[in-house]
């Protein structure tokens, strides 16, 4: 069995209304297809087609005021209600509660204990490790989970050998903005059936798209339709790739933002859930919030 998590940053369940949500202005064909024809919209109830199951899944965890991202992934990584034992939500990067939380219960950290394989296949640039190791830059919830577990963070070679990703899938915005013109550059659907080749090398592994948080915070509807077109054209080549019998895609957020342009904050709404794969509801059984995602994870490794 393999899972593929693939987290996208700051995504809710917004309303139809394509002047303010890029998800209601988007084309997604894969997506739709993927929901049988409905959108990742508010009024999209949980439904099952024949490959894949959404639940629409509470990122407020019964705790006052909008989810952040420090809070949100760590209960996503630890399977428990970080901004509740934090004290409140907490944001963009982990206070020291939230960091000992994720230390000491992290996922990876509990993957590597049973011996399994798992693998961040975010790939970070050398000026992001001088960052972190001058003090410039604290970890933030996703990297600290993984090293956290004893697992290395992959480098700009991880990028060059095809067994790491840029946010972007497809290597052009390290070309373009960091000005690294050696790493392999991917149209959209081959970035995705090589995330699906190197995603077999592991038995979880993860991924972290934070662009679509980026892109709610900027505002620019364009921008954001068009980030999440892209998205989708990844998304076909990976579902063109993916052997359902042999393993899991799993697809969700921490928390709201992109789905409301009409603002640059945070939403309360509900975050998508999509899982793909032969033994879909057996992972689904009992996931309502974010605290759902590890204990499913490790139930279906071991």
């Amino acid at each position: 069995m393999h899972i593929l998590f693939l987290f996208l940053d700051g995504v809710g369940l917004g309303a139809d209304d394509p002047a303010h949500n890029p998800f209601a202005a988007a084309r997604m064909p894969h997506l739709t297809g993927l929901l049988g024809g409905r959108r990742l919209l508010a009024d999209t109830p949980r439904l099952e087609t024949g490959r894949a199951l959404f639940i629409p899944t509470d990122a407020c965890l019964g705790v006052d005021g909008p989810p952040q991202s420090a809070t949100g992934q760590a209960a996503i990584l630890t399977g428990l209600n970080a901004p509740l034992l934090a004290g409140g939500h907490w944001g963009p990067k982990p206070n020291r509660t939230v960091a000992e939380i994720i230390e000491r219960a992290s996922l990876f950290r509990r993957l590597r204990d049973r011996g399994l394989e798992a693998g961040l296949l975010s790939g970070y640039p050398p000026r992001y490790f001088d960052a972190i190791q001058s003090g410039r830059r604290n970890y933030s919830a996703v990297p600290l989970a993984v090293v956290a577990g004893g697992y290395p963070l992959m480098t700009v070679d991880d990028i060059r050998a095809g067994q790491a990703f840029s946010a972007d899938f497809t290597g052009a915005g390290w070309r373009r903005e960091l000005k690294i013109t050696d790493v392999p550059v991917y149209d959209p659907p081959q970035a995705g059936r090589r995330l699906a080749e190197a995603a077999r090398r592991y038995q979880f592994a993860f991924f972290e798209h934070w662009l679509t948080d980026y892109a709610g915070h900027r505002g620019e509807l364009a921008d954001a339709a068009a980030l999440l077109e892209t998205f989708d054209a990844v998304l076909g080549g990976l579902l063109a790739a993916w052997d359902d019998a042999a393993g899991l895609i799993v697809i969700t957020s921490d928390h709201g933002n992109l789905e409301d342009l009409s603002h640059s904050h945070h939403t309360r709404n509900p975050v998508p859930t999509i899982i793909v794969g032969r033994e879909r509801a057996a992972f689904a059984d009992g996931l309502r919030d974010l605290t759902g995602f590890a204990p499913a994870v490790l139930r279906l490794l071991a």
